[in-house]
């Protein structure tokens, strides 16, 4: 099964093609389109020659898009759903909390579409501002061209997709290749609405010439990365006067504080660690846990953990599958050794299963070792003791990363220090560091990246401000 480029409306195939299999049951999903250099650029010119139209559709009509495209996702739940699962061994599960975020994810769009205004400046607050009538506008900035992963392949795109059609811009959207099934479903349904033609266009194949097409187009004003900071940090430093917003990942803790009731809060961490095999950006990778408390937290874990179901993510009882490719398995696998090798101890996991790395928790985990200061992506958790809030707040401060964290304490006073002393993009009190709603501002801090995401906040990021003074004299 051949999948093309979609360009102004129509598919396109090319030379070139690039086979896709499912990590769970290795079948041949899709043979996908590898654009060249000449198809990415007229991708971007055919999103450029649509700009002028999408910019001229009223608050209403581009809100009316984007209500179309979240009722379709509604109507084919089942079918996007699927797809997740079966192209990046998501469980089904957690594919249909996907889509269902996702139709959210569109309805938000819609709503801000309707709420993008400017502001109105005193211009007489000033001495020279006497007779003088002030406000700002939100424009489109233009092409915007979004760079996607594979392990959110529909509401990380939407997070792309919604807020850029939202603010009236037109868009050239790169999927990760191996989830790009889920991408190709979304041009089916958006073209369905009533898009105009070349206001979405969608490229697959090998992401450094994509991104250095991206790059060197004048008409692109605007790139939107989720990924690896290698990539990120390249792309930004080669960007010049191009907006960038950059989200980069994280290796996220949580403190556990005495007195909290650790019975209550299990299935959060449960869920935090080893949700989508802990392929999350906000995944929960490092555990503090008073002194006092570590060793019944670390007996609930292991009882929690130990009635995930593992196996097939086609199953709907399957709580955690396969990651997203061998390589990658034995990539954390090794990391483990390392953490092992470095004085760690194995509470449970640790190895690799029919195909299938268990869920694994590391305890007394070394700083230096690449399971705690690095991101692992991968279904493991360290669990380590601190003696005080303060050594909490300093190790998951010792990290060049800081995306989000989250601390689980009875106590106000220790809450509020947590929000002044962390320094992450968001501190979630008494959840996991993995809590995101959709229309939440989300973003980071040091390498975690640059900007926010959330609907309204993404589309500050893809619009230009413009003044307007009137002299009233």
């Amino acid at each position: 099964m051949k999948k093309g480029l979609w360009i102004n409306g129509e598919w396109k195939m090319t030379a070139e093609w690039m086979e896709i299999q499912s990590p769970y049951s290795q079948e041949v999903l899709a043979h996908f389109a590898m654009a060249t250099e000449k198809d990415v650029q007229e991708a971007i010119e055919s999103a450029h020659a649509a700009a002028p139209q999408m910019a001229a559709l009223t608050a209403f009509q581009r809100a009316e898009i984007l209500e179309q495209l979240s009722t379709l996702f509604a109507e084919n739940r089942d079918e996007a759903a699927s797809i997740i699962a079966m192209e990046s061994a998501k469980p089904l599960k957690y594919a249909y909390a996907e889509i269902d975020r996702t139709v959210e994810t569109y309805k938000f769009a819609a709503e801000e579409a309707k709420r993008l205004t400017g502001e109105m400046v005193p211009m007489d607050a000033s001495k020279n501002g006497e007779g003088r009538f002030a406000y700002t506008l939100r424009e489109p900035i233009g092409v915007v061209a979004a760079i996607t992963p594979f392990n959110f392949p529909q509401n990380l795109v939407a997070h792309k997709v919604g807020p850029a059609l939202a603010a009236g811009n037109t868009i050239v959207l790169k999927p990760a290749t191996q989830t790009a099934l889920s991408a190709h479903f979304l041009a089916k349904l958006l073209a369905q609405t009533n898009l105009p033609a070349g206001a979405f266009n969608l490229v697959t194949g090998q992401g450094k010439l994509v991104g250095d097409a991206f790059l060197a187009h004048p008409n692109v004003k605007m790139i939107t990365f989720t990924g690896s900071p290698a990539v990120g940090i390249s792309l930004r430093n080669r960007a010049g006067l191009k907006k960038v917003t950059l989200e980069l990942g994280s290796n996220a803790g949580v403190i556990i504080d005495e007195g909290v009731q650790l019975e209550r809060i299990m299935d959060r961490i449960v869920m935090g660690a080893f949700s989508n095999q802990g392929q999350v950006c906000i995944s929960l990778q490092r555990i503090y846990v008073m002194e006092s408390m570590v060793e019944e937290f670390l007996i609930r874990l292991k009882e929690k953990i130990e009635q995930l179901t593992i196996g097939d993510p086609m199953d709907n009882q399957t709580d955690l599958a396969m990651m997203i490719s061998q390589a990658e398995q034995q990539r954390a696998y090794q990391w483990i050794k390392e953490a092992v090798a470095e004085g760690a101890q194995v509470i449970t996991g640790g190895h690799i299963d029919n195909h299938i790395l268990l869920p694994t928790v590391l305890y007394n985990v070394q700083p230096q070792s690449r399971v705690s200061c690095e991101e692992i992506f991968a279904p493991v958790v360290i669990v380590n003791t601190v003696s005080t809030i303060d050594e909490g707040i300093a190790a998951i401060n010792n990290s060049h990363y800081g995306l989000q964290a989250g601390i689980f304490t009875p106590s106000i006073q220790t809450a509020f220090q947590a929000t002044k002393a962390l320094h992450v993009g968001g501190v979630i009190i008494n959840d996991v560091p993995t809590y995101r709603v959709d229309h939440m501002p989300y973003g980071g801090v040091k390498e975690s990246g640059t900007g926010r995401e959330g609907i309204k906040y993404a589309l500050e990021e893809m619009t230009e401000m413009k003044l307007v003074i009137w002299n009233n004299q």
